[in-house]
């Protein structure tokens, strides 16, 4: 067979689907223990076990109880909404002022709004929990709403820059010249057009937020228990298999979020492709 025409020499037929395995067994090694406890949460016992003695949804029951997961459920929902909001605000607009003017450190700037990214959770937790005693927001829900800002905004900010770097600037100048505001512009042509790569970007500080714990344990008092503290603290005290059913909840609500992310980051890459 002849590779020049677009056919496959058996060996590369062969390392095609070597590769191939190898993908899928890393997926499997990557994937399987998730699911794994997703069986458990439908057991009709009273402890974590396999196999199965029976099929119950009292574990999701359990779950729907005023307290502790439904009040843990809606701290982590308002401490994320605001974290997600405050961080695409401001991650949109630094992506935007970094990617249309170039400054001296330049390059230092980029690195210091993407450190959270690079730096282990305990240390953030620790300057976190140390400068907020001081301003007095440990305890309280604006001072875990800020920190998981800090979180949230290199997402939004790598993610609104990988859509600006495709961005046309001649309808910006095209705009100006016709006399409409920096800002009009901005919210008239940028902002639909950037839209995918903003979604996305607060999608990913969304996740970020709602499924952290380092820093919550630093700094959240028992008024302001996340859902994943309230995990934490049921795996520490006692191994209650309603943990078992949040958790697969969890996993379905992130997995759909990851799958509306990656519809926007295609339809992002078609945009910037045509651009």
């Amino acid at each position: 067979m002849m590779v020049s025409g677009g056919y496959l020499t058996p060996a590369q037929r062969a390392a095609r689907l070597a590769l191939r395995l190898f993908v899928a067994l890393a997926c499997a090694f990557l994937i399987l223990p998730i699911v794994a406890i997703i069986p458990i949460s439908f057991s009709s016992g009273s402890f974590l076990s396999y196999p199965l003695p029976g099929l119950s949804w009292q574990w999701y029951e359990n779950v729907l109880r005023p307290t502790p997961w439904l009040e843990s459920t809606w701290n982590s929902l308002i401490i994320a909404v605001g974290a997600t909001t405050l961080a695409t605000v401001l991650g949109t607009l630094a992506a935007y002022g970094l990617t249309s003017a170039k400054f001296p450190g330049h390059a230092l700037v980029v690195g210091l709004i993407i450190s959270p990214l690079i730096v282990p959770l305990i240390i953030i937790a620790l300057g976190v929990y140390f400068f907020f005693a001081r301003v007095g927001l440990l305890g309280t829900f604006a001072g875990l709403i800020l920190a998981h800002t800090a979180l949230g905004v290199p997402f939004v900010v790598i993610s609104v820059m990988a859509s600006l770097a495709g961005f046309d600037r001649r309808l910006v100048r095209a705009s100006e010249s016709l006399g409409a505001r920096p800002t009009t512009t901005f919210r008239v042509i940028t902002l639909p057009l950037i839209a995918p790569g903003v979604v996305s970007g607060a999608l990913f500080a969304f996740i970020t937020s709602f499924d952290e714990i380092v820093v919550a344990l630093f700094i959240a008092s028992p008024a302001q228990f996340t859902l994943p503290r309230q995990l934490f603290a049921g795996l520490r005290d006692q191994l209650d298999p309603s943990i078992v059913a949040i958790a697969t909840l969890l996993i379905l609500f992130t997995a759909g979020l990851l799958g509306l992310f990656e519809v926007l980051r295609r339809r992002t890459a078609r945009i910037v492709g045509k651009t």
